[in-house]
């Protein structure tokens, strides 16, 4: 079961990083996005999926830039970036925006400004938050940037809704619309659409890089496990394709992923929670108002209790329990419970998890189906994880080899 930690003086995630200064007010106090992502973003997964099959295919060929034959070091962190950047955004504002570098760059680079930007703000009173974060970060810079690759699309959108409702021919069927059908009053602007667009990018990006960037290095380090996903994924290619249907039957690449996330989640506690007053439990024990509750998520993927051998990395774990279970409907990446808790859990769990899931399972699939992949020097230990507080991120400076697949 999960393990539960209390503690005082720590704050959650939203107030430690000042998200009303730095994502903007309006998207700190009224997040529509969170249903728009929940409910159409995932209703359109099977829509979307050819182009973001395609922005996968094309986003690694240029990127990688490999010739036949030849192995090439690549810093791996960066392409991983770089892939799941233009590939979110295929989804959410479309072609052309999503493979302009600037583009690319800036939500790269958001999510740091974001953070930091957070950090330099909790150094100073209360009540100099908004001078702060309007001059000594660079969040504001950035937003205005981001406006001018959306302003003309926010506009000309804006225009079709004016003069042919909320439905016309060939209307872009993609986040940016979704968020336009959804938003009222203050929130139609090209400012506040922007932040919304850039808000989610930082959710997005930063988890799902990281995320897949733990998994290739898992594969690069041992070789001996990409045969058993490459009869998978070319079995199931064989009869299903490219599809969505066709990836969410690779229980093998789901496993790889998902215990490659149990292992090395990106954060050591999850479902943070304030007590907004005191509680008392059944059995006397009271947790004060102001305590910040949450759930100790890395020791409870790594007890045995939960998991055998839990600190052995086993690649297929949860497709052998979707066999022994016949079916096993809560062992796929996206299912959460209280062994497993990446995603959150309950009514608050991620609500992007399910593209997420299938955009990493595609990306995965991809690679297998695609390329040979291994360390540098023949190396077979996994480059180190790094531990900044309570997140681990994957190693930055690593490097991975990359070949066309060799038939």
């Amino acid at each position: 079961m999960a393990r539960l930690i209390l503690w005082r003086g720590v704050l959650t995630h939203e107030q430690a990083l000042k998200f009303q200064y730095t994502l903007g007010p309006n998207v700190h106090r009224n997040p529509y996005h969170i249903q728009v992502i929940r409910l159409q973003l995932t209703r359109n997964l099977g829509a979307l999926y050819p182009i973001l099959r395609d922005e996968i295919v094309t986003a690694f060929e240029e990127i990688l830039d490999l010739k036949e034959n030849e192995w090439k070091s690549v810093p791996a962190l960066d392409v991983i970036r770089k892939v799941i950047s233009r590939t979110s955004n295929r989804a959410f504002v479309g072609l052309p925006l999503c493979r302009n570098p600037d583009w690319i760059r800036l939500n790269i680079q958001f999510t740091f400004e974001a953070i930091t930007g957070g950090v330099i703000i909790g150094l100073f009173p209360g009540f100099l938050a908004p001078l702060v974060a309007r001059f000594m970060t660079t969040v504001p810079g950035s937003v205005r940037r981001a406006m001018e690759h959306l302003a003309p699309m926010i506009e000309q959108r804006q225009k079709c809704y004016e003069q042919y409702g909320d439905a016309w021919a060939d209307k872009p069927n993609d986040l940016l619309s979704w968020l336009m059908d959804e938003a009222k009053g203050s929130e139609r602007t090209v400012k506040s659409l922007t932040q919304r667009v850039l808000a989610v990018n930082f959710v997005a990006l930063h988890t799902s890089s990281n995320n897949f960037t733990q998994a290739l290095y898992h594969l690069a380090a041992n070789p001996q496990y990409m045969q058993p996903l490459r009869e998978e994924v070319d079995s199931i290619l064989a009869t299903e394709g490219w599809s969505k249907g066709g990836v969410a039957k690779m229980y093998k690449i789901d496993s790889f992923l998902k215990e490659s996330q149990r292992m090395e989640g990106i954060s050591s506690l999850n479902v943070a929670r304030k007590v907004m007053k005191d509680f008392s439990f059944s059995d006397g024990r009271v947790i004060p108002k102001g305590t910040i509750i949450a759930v100790a998520t890395k020791a409870t993927h790594f007890d045995n209790d939960n998991y055998e051998n839990a600190d052995t990395f086993d690649p297929f774990r949860f497709a052998n329990m979707r066999e022994q279970e016949g079916g096993g409907a809560n062992r796929h990446m996206i299912a959460t419970n209280p062994e497993y808790m990446a995603f959150g859990h309950g009514k608050n769990a991620c609500p992007g998890r399910f593209f997420a899931s299938n955009e990493l399972k595609s990306m995965l699939a991809h690679i297998v189906a695609s390329y040979d992949v291994k360390l540098e020097d023949g190396a077979s230990t996994r480059p180190e994880s790094v531990w900044v507080g309570a997140v681990m991120a994957a190693n930055p400076n690593a490097k991975v080899m990359f070949r066309m697949r060799a038939h």
